[in-house]
């Protein structure tokens, strides 16, 4: 309430947020509708992807609200791609910046050269750190020198779109280490979050792969609720918006809070963590 009442007060026209501040918004909308937000027409969302159910969300109670996303990490010191008032597209996170250069590699490591393929991020720029002190192996596994120059390797899996404009625009799926391998198949938690986001009675939520003897991995859901539903309902509505080999079939527990970090991204390490010693606990 404190940062609505601000808002309100001091007239802000501007707003940076990390996604679980646009969920909790989203899930508050009778709260937000009480204050006088008429002055803010732009709205940065940056730390973590957002969904397009979220973001859709959000503009259904505020249409006039220009939400843009961006994207960056803290070894290139500075945003790599951002958002712009005059060409907004939903869900992406904007074009490259200027001093800023791109390539998208696939698990060979060959350069991906068309457009809507997923691969690695790779980033080059002069803003770009020099490495990590005392630390050789991450500095080996992080950095590598092409005949471009030095790019970092960002472990973000992202794909290049031309939109409508004729502007290319990047979109970020998720980490390389998080996506979930079913029968082959590459999934994104995040997409599976931000699906999962879209139904009414699901305040936040977290995807984790488990261990599946059929499929090698599948993906196992844990949702803070906001109202009644039941496992089985989730699940089925993950499945009317998804391909069988997205299903949430490892499972939907019912937790009281998501872990993240300050700046808001979910820390699945720590759930992997609790599912693996639960695991080994029954062995």
């Amino acid at each position: 309430m404190t940062y609505l009442r601000t808002i309100e007060r001091y007239k802000i026209n501007t707003l940076y947020l990390v996604p679980p501040i646009v969920i909790s918004m989203i899930n508050n909308l009778g709260a937000m509708q009480r204050f006088d937000l008429g002055s803010v027409n732009r709205v940065w969302v940056g730390a973590a992807p957002l969904g397009l159910e979220a973001t859709n969300a959000l503009l259904a109670s505020y249409p006039e609200w220009k939400i843009t996303l961006g994207y960056g990490m803290t070894e290139t010191c500075v945003v790599v791609t951002s958002g712009t008032a005059r060409d907004i597209v939903v869900g992406s996170s904007g074009w490259l910046l200027p001093g800023f250069e791109i390539l998208l590699v696939d698990g060979e490591g060959n350069r991906i050269t068309k457009y809507n393929e997923p691969g690695e991020v790779w980033v080059k720029s002069p803003s770009v750190v020099l490495g990590y002190l005392n630390n050789d192996v991450a500095n080996r596994e992080t950095f590598t020198t092409l005949p471009e120059g030095r790019f970092i390797k960002t472990g973000d899996v992202g794909e290049m779109r031309k939109e409508s404009s004729g502007n290319e625009h990047l979109w970020i799926v998720d980490r390389i280490k998080e996506l979930i391998k079913v029968k082959g198949h590459q999934v994104a938690p995040a997409e599976l979050e931000a699906c999962l986001l879209g139904h009414p009675a699901v305040a936040d939520c977290a995807v984790i792969p488990i261990p599946d003897e059929r499929s090698g991995e599948v993906p196992k859901a844990f949702v803070v609720t906001s109202g009644d539903c039941s496992a089985k309902d989730l699940q089925e509505y993950v499945q009317a918006k998804k391909a069988p080999h997205k299903w949430i079939k490892g499972g939907i527990e019912f937790v009281k809070a998501i872990p993240k970090s300050p700046s808001g991204k979910i820390l699945r390490r720590i759930l992997r963590d609790r599912e693996r010693q639960r695991r080994a606990s029954k062995l």
